[in-house]
């Protein structure tokens, strides 16, 4: 982090540009949303990369933008997010535009017949089942959430329920045992016996990774002392080997050069010996404004190895600054640090060798440190909503992030693909949303003649996701091979997204239908800790015996599945009647494609939060700062004295939620506001 660089105003702006933060304007004076609302995970890993338009009208902003997630990971469920849908119910499912070409007719034959008609209404959290509240009625109060990335800060919470820091970015080993000890010696003392100019040579070469120079050293007598020094630039340069030869003078020489094949047996030399039994190396890492895979995407790509070499345990959002930790397989830690001197926005410390690397899911949840600004309310309202969210907590639905930010009714594609309906969910992929003018024509071409070749002429390089359908369909594969071309993780957004709506609109009917107690037939999962992963275990049925044992906070709900638990009431009978509304089988939910046959999970209806404090402040200043991260702390940072003056009302909140919980359903049932991109750009004008 060396290279932190650019200041957090200058990321703003430039995030402003590239990715639309729902905001109409770039200047700090110009009009800002009352909230936030956050982005999905890094689409350009899924679905194509999509570019806000900003209009000078300051009236509509493209919301087809990469976004992050405030669940935080995918750990249980793959909680993980795609393109946005709503519900638009007066579209007929199958409606047919007569293809231009040939080759359009034959496909339309090949993908059922079914075409989409443009899609320009917006989701709201009615269309994604978010209806209810919890506790008594009260007004809403707005505030802008994340107004800057700084304003949000996510600390993960590991499995044994320590809340995850950067506490230093060096790394020393550990004092050797003695007979490692005996025969090795440090790096500093290696270079001892290299002068100045030779080390600064030698690197050069590195640095340029020019393969074909060489760097001679006059060798010598002493053969200890020529020992010495090849065990000097292997310790301390391991992509360089050295000889003991001659120059053309007939000088005798260390020849330095490039090493030949792959450098990783130097790695594992390198390996401390007393930590041979351990594999990997877990380490925190800290970023700022960027997605969990994206950062492992620049390690990789610094280290020259695959991303596959790292794991994590949940992804973090990427507008925020976060703080999580990875295991990377036989890397050493002194490669680790020294990318604190090239990397942007990003920090790695921490350093510790384990036997096994992180497994997805494996963490307890995540700490929330967030500034709500521009409070429209008074210090008791906001005192009281908060205190009841401390005590009640809220409902746990799937955030609108879960379901992205464009018209498409993406869970109408998690079911196409669960029916089998290769070709009507390619047809809904490719469906015109009539919202980014740069993709309009070659979703309104596909759309008119269904001719993969004319389509793919006009669709532009960045949106990877069509164009593989596309290249396929012009191979003359079939819907289902050609949906094969995206990655796995890419369907399961869409099928996700299905499961979230019906759990969404399942857990709101439940509570407005049967209240906010347990009932006979509810299903139920005894926790030790708030913080136990969703789907961990096998849940009990209540009955008149057991119902005085359990609360709302033991009541689960299920995310459909061949190998789940319906509820033993009316909510059973709900969740039939809605799968089979759909043209799904709730008996039959196993498939053929393995990919598309999911065995379900169980997620709890009632989350409070953990640990949760909230401390008022005033400012004038939206840049000044109002709460450290960690690395704000190691670098000496400090708050303003000025946070207790200013016209502007703030309230920096911390809480704790288990994995898979979203923090805008928390901040919901505080501020009572609808957090759906549609409805929050619709305040801008009132700001």
């Amino acid at each position: 982090m060396a290279a932190h660089g650019k200041t957090d105003m200058e990321n703003d702006l430039k995030r402003n540009v590239e990715t639309s933060d729902l905001t109409t304007s770039l200047e700090p004076d110009k009009k800002k949303s009352k909230i936030d609302v956050d982005d999905d995970i890094d689409d350009t890993r899924d679905v194509c990369e999509h570019k806000c338009k900003i209009e000078s009208s300051s009236k509509q902003c493209s919301t087809e933008t990469k976004s992050d997630t405030l669940c935080d990971n995918k750990d249980m469920d793959s909680n993980q997010q795609s393109e946005s849908y709503n519900n638009v119910e007066n579209i007929p499912d199958h409606t047919v535009i007569t293809p231009d070409s040939e080759q359009g007719s034959k496909l339309q034959e090949q993908s059922s017949s079914t075409v989409v008609p443009e899609f320009t209404k917006r989701m709201t959290e009615i269309d994604v089942g978010i209806t209810e509240y919890l506790g008594p009625h009260r007004e809403p109060f707005s505030a802008i959430i994340k107004q800057r990335y700084s304003d949000f800060i996510v600390n993960e919470i590991d499995e044994d329920g320590n809340i995850v820091h950067l506490k230093k970015v060096t790394h020393e080993e550990e004092k050797a045992d003695d007979k490692e000890e005996d025969n090795e010696k440090t790096t500093d003392e290696f270079l001892n016996v290299l002068s100045e100019a030779d080390q600064a040579s030698i690197q050069k070469i590195v640095t340029d990774r020019n393969k074909d120079a060489t760097h001679n050293i006059l060798a010598p007598e002493d053969k200890s002392l020529r020992t010495k020094i090849h065990l000097a630039i292997k310790q301390s340069f391991a992509q360089m080997e050295t000889s003991t030869t001659e120059d053309e003078k007939g000088n005798k020489v260390i020849k330095v050069m490039w090493r030949k094949g792959k450098t990783r047996d130097v790695i594992r030399d390198e390996w401390p010996q007393s930590k041979k039994s351990c594999r990997y190396v877990r380490f925190v890492l800290y970023k700022e404004n960027k997605d969990t895979m994206d950062a492992i995407g620049l390690l990789a790509k610094n280290l020259r190895v695959r991303e596959s070499m790292f794991q994590y345990a949940g992804s973090k959002d990427k507008r925020a600054k976060t703080t999580q930790e990875i295991t990377a397989h036989r890397i050493h830690p002194k490669k680790l640090v020294n990318l604190n001197k090239v990397l942007w926005n990003m920090g790695l410390g921490d350093f510790r060798y384990v036997e096994h690397p992180l497994q997805l899911g494996q963490l307890s949840g995540n700490h929330f440190t967030i500034v709500l600004r521009n409070i429209q309310a008074s210090h008791d309202d906001v005192d009281a909503a908060l205190a009841s969210l401390k005590d009640k907590g809220f409902i746990n639905y799937f955030g609108m992030q879960r379901f992205g930010t464009t018209a498409v009714p993406t869970h109408r594609i998690g079911s196409a693909l669960l029916k089998g309906d290769w070709g009507r969910a390619i047809d809904l992929i490719l469906a015109p949303r009539n919202d980014t003018p740069a993709k309009d024509k070659f979703q309104k071409m596909w759309a008119k003649t269904k001719d993969p070749a004319c389509t793919l002429d006009v669709t532009p390089r960045y949106c990877g996701l069509e164009r593989n359908i596309l290249e396929a369909l012009m191979k003359k594969a079939k819907p289902f091979n050609a949906l094969e071309k995206l990655s796995r993780n890419t369907r399961l957004l869409y099928i996700h997204s299905y499961q979230s709506l019906v759990w969404n609109t399942m857990a709101s009917r439940r509570l407005k239908q049967l209240g906010q107690g347990v009932v006979l037939g509810d299903l139920v999962l005894k926790r030790q800790s708030q913080m136990l992963k969703e789907g961990s275990s096998t849940p009990i049925v209540v009955t008149e015996d057991t119902i005085d044992n359990y609360t709302m906070t033991d009541v689960v709900l299920p995310l459909p599945g061949y190998d789940v638990l319906y509820p033993n009431n009316q909510v059973g009978d709900w969740y039939k009647e809605l799968l089979t509304s759909d043209g799904l089988d709730i008996h039959n939910m196993r498939r053929p494609q393995k990919d598309y046959s999911l065995p379900g999970a169980y997620r709890q209806l009632l989350v409070i939060p953990k640990d949760v404090l909230w401390t008022h402040h005033k400012y004038d200043d939206y840049t000044q700062p109002l709460t450290l991260s960690d690395f704000d702390v190691i670098q000496g940072e400090k708050l303003s004295n000025s946070g207790d003056s200013g016209t502007q009302q703030a309230v920096v909140l911390h809480m704790s939620l288990p994995s898979s919980c979203y923090a805008t359903m928390a901040l919901r049932e505080a501020m009572r506001i609808d957090t759906s991109s549609f409805h929050q750009s619709s305040l801008n004008e009132g700001t």
